[in-house]
């Protein structure tokens, strides 16, 4: 199909991993700049913020999710949200050096994160290649 994605036209998967580090650094780097509460050490401590992210983000929220499917069926999706919150309380449990102040910064950031995620999947860009975005891009 015209203008469709093939396997072959995407990036490797070490180049697809490395953008969606990159990304989870350039989101929560903007957590830092937006919100007051988020604090991170220096660029190191982003760095290793958004690996372990990625990861939490890869492995243990898809697994959270499907036990919390009951609760987010009942709350319209709200128990969800309560899952990304989750994802970042362990980031900052995991990483020394990252940290956010309190609930409501926590609430905020998740809130942000999610809209930030949602102005990529629209913007083009090398991050349309990671991660569930590409796999809309090539539908």
């Amino acid at each position: 199909m015209a203008g469709s994605d093939t396997k072959s036209d995407l990036p490797s998967l070490p180049v697809r991993l490395g953008i969606s580090w990159l990304t989870n650094a350039l989101v929560l780097a903007i957590l830092e700049v937006l919100l007051s509460g988020v604090h991170v050490t220096n660029a190191v401590t982003l760095l290793e913020a958004a690996a372990v992210f990625g990861v939490l983000n890869t492995v243990l929220k898809p697994v959270l999710r499907l036990l919390t499917l009951p609760f987010a069926v009942i709350t319209l999706g709200i128990a969800w949200f309560f899952v990304s919150m989750f994802m970042l309380v362990l980031t900052e449990a995991i990483v020394s050096g990252f940290h956010v102040d309190g609930f409501h910064t926590l609430v905020e950031a998740t809130v942000v994160i999610w809209l930030v995620n949602l102005i990529l999947d629209f913007v083009p860009g090398p991050w349309q290649y990671a991660g569930k975005r590409g796999r809309r891009r090539s539908r």
